[in-house]
């Protein structure tokens, strides 16, 4: 039933131009649910950016700006990394398990690398859509700058294909829906709690600190803050680069497990 030319499970990636129509069809189908889809992605984020920034805004510092301005930098990466993970586990399983859509697109002249591929960029498009609405807010509100929510557009959208290719890990090994919950009760929360989101990584024990430094999410509040802010991090290439590496290698393995799981 799957038309695929894959022999090798682990064969590098080949991607083509065919993941644009992938990624098109999800965008066609979300375009009829659009105003549903981004307020139950947004309305989260914005009660906890709003009662948060304003309810401890006056009595804790972010670090030389206003606590409303760190927070809402930090939701930029937040939000982006929950946005993508929801759509890469629990829409892309319901496209590939239940509703077999991945099924109807590879009876076309289409590989697996072409259906993960698009569900990667429109997973990490997703993402870009719920952190570029919170920058939308901290600009109105007066809490960043236009140029520096425009300039901060790229770095969150590495944050979305990062977060957006470990969450297509996690589709390739789920058996149902309630799988995804334990990845984001037991990655994602302890993550967005420890990498600098509502607070300055550097008020951790010495030790947390350094398992924080490993987190994906870290790399991308600290990447996202200051450019927000308006000045680009000294150690940017760093946190791109541990980015980018998450992605590639999330990605890949991925693919390897999608590949073994569907075309074994």
């Amino acid at each position: 039933m799957i038309n695929s030319s894959l022999t090798n499970c682990y064969a590098l990636p080949a991607i083509s131009r065919r993941f644009v129509p992938v990624w098109r069809r999800n965008f066609l189908v979300w375009r009829k649910l659009a105003v549903a889809s981004v307020l139950g992605n947004l309305v989260d984020p914005m009660i906890m950016l709003f009662g948060l920034g304003y309810g401890l805004g006056g009595v804790m510092s972010g670090g030389g700006t206003s606590y409303f301005s760190f927070l809402a930098a930090g939701f930029v990466a937040s939000a982006t990394m929950y946005a993508a993970s929801f759509e890469a586990m629990f829409s892309a399983f319901s496209r590939m398990h239940g509703q077999k859509t991945w099924d109807a697109i590879l009876n076309a002249p289409m590989d697996l690398d072409d259906v993960v591929t698009g569900e990667l960029v429109w997973a990490a498009s997703k993402g870009l859509l719920s952190g570029v609405a919170i920058l939308m807010v901290a600009v109105v509100f007066g809490y960043a700058p236009l140029s520096g929510a425009i300039a901060a557009v790229p770095a969150a959208m590495l944050i979305g294909l990062t977060f957006a290719a470990l969450a297509l890990t996690m589709n390739a090994l789920a058996q149902g829906y309630d799988f995804f919950s334990y990845y984001m009760t037991l990655v994602l929360t302890p993550m967005m709690m420890l990498s600098g989101v509502f607070f300055p990584v550097g008020q951790l024990p010495a030790a947390v600190q350094t398992a924080a430094a490993v987190f994906p999410l870290y790399h991308g509040v600290a990447l996202v803050r200051p450019i927000v802010g308006g000045t680009l991090p000294p150690e940017w290439l760093v946190h791109a680069g541990v980015l980018i590496a998450y992605a590639a290698a999330g990605f890949y393995v991925a693919l390897v497990l999608t590949r073994r799981r569907l075309l074994s």
